[in-house]
């Protein structure tokens, strides 16, 4: 089936580390909530009205309006198993809200899997749009197009003075939540990533773990994004973000040139030091694994791993979780398995390019 690829790939296109800014920014993100006029919310409806819900709103899939994405593909949330579900949300394919509550859940997914579309998640229609580096202009326009077709097949819930209407307060108004996935390690060893990070706060974009909401910011990795999307326009709120985002990846890379100037000698040898753990531990888990690769990315864009390509760093960075864990060896584990698993992952994956 189809799905299967979607679920035994760790690399997705947009992890592909291309982009503009991807020594800092590893991908941007513009997700717009919708919600169709005079039906409950997806938490409200009967199993009836959201069957109605997903039937109308994979019908514009079918309809052929998307061809332009390329060969889509439908997944019905049901179709799943539950590891396959959390590889799809280690993926950041789906949310974690859609793959646990969902009632009448679907995914319409493009073949590259920068464009998924979540079917009766929190709202009736999630459209997101991912690209690789500091793209978030190019993610609106992605995702807005995906949103315009839809608005010719379906009639939105909106209000002439609230905008766009959505089952959470939060995103009443515009809807849309942009968000770029930034690397920070030299600001977090310079002590300055407290400042820097409050200063955001304070601007009014909220800053989020790896897998956004509620998770923790492991491995230097910090997500950021909007928080308000009533009373500001669709631009405004995209550009306030790509603003303050240009000016933390000036202060990363900043911080970086400090580091490789006044403390080259200890910088290498902890990246190296990395490096040969990774390449040699037997057990390794997750939070270990995200700091020292995190160490070894540094060291790569400082010059001093040229041998290690980014690629593997970023598979390894969805690999390595643990759905991705247990559906590569094909058994259930216990964390102390998957521990142990990690490493002979990270071993193998490493030994390729040492």
């Amino acid at each position: 089936m189809a799905k299967r690829k979607y679920v035994k790939q760790a690399l997705s296109q947009w992890m592909n580390g291309v982009g503009p800014d991807s020594e800092v920014v590893i991908s941007s993100r513009v997700r717009i909530a919708r919600n169709i006029r005079n039906m409950p919310f997806p938490l409200m409806a009967d199993p009836s009205r959201s069957l109605s819900v997903m039937e109308q709103l994979l019908g514009v899939a079918e309809s052929g309006r998307l061809n332009g994405l390329g060969k889509i593909e439908q997944i019905r949330l049901t179709d799943l198993t539950e590891l396959e579900k959390l590889v799809l949300v280690e993926k950041h394919l789906i949310s974690p809200n859609l793959a646990n509550d969902s009632r009448n859940g679907a995914l319409i997914l493009s073949p590259n899997e920068d464009i998924s579309v979540m079917i009766n998640e929190e709202d009736h229609l999630r459209i997101q749009c991912l690209s690789s580096g500091f793209q978030v202009h190019e993610a609106w326009d992605a995702a807005s197009k995906i949103d315009d077709i839809f608005e010719e097949q379906v009639d939105y819930a909106f209000d002439e003075k609230h905008g766009y209407l959505t089952s959470c307060p939060t995103n009443v108004g515009t809807g849309i939540r942009v968000s770029v996935m930034m690397h920070l390690p030299a600001l977090v060893m310079t002590g300055q990533i407290n400042r820097i990070l409050s200063a955001v706060t304070q601007v009014g974009l909220a800053v989020r773990g790896l897998y956004g909401e509620g998770s923790e910011a492991t491995g230097n990795l910090f997500q950021v994004s909007n928080q308000i999307t009533l009373g500001q326009s669709e631009q405004e709120i995209i550009e306030n973000l790509f603003q303050v985002a240009r000016q933390m990846i000036e202060h990363e890379k900043s911080a970086r040139s400090k580091l490789l100037t006044e403390s080259r000698l200890r910088v290498e040898d902890r990246v190296r030091r990395s490096f040969g753990i990774l390449s040699q531990a037997i057990i390794m888990d997750s939070k270990e694994a995200s700091q020292r690769l995190s160490d070894i990315r540094l060291g790569v864009h400082l010059g001093l791993l040229p041998e290690v390509n980014e690629l593997v760093l970023n598979e390894l960075l969805v690999s390595t979780q643990p759905g991705f864990l247990q559906m590569t060896f094909g058994e259930a584990m216990s964390p102390e398995d998957r521990d142990r698993s990690r490493a002979e992952l990270i071993r193998s994956r490493l030994a390729t390019i040492s």
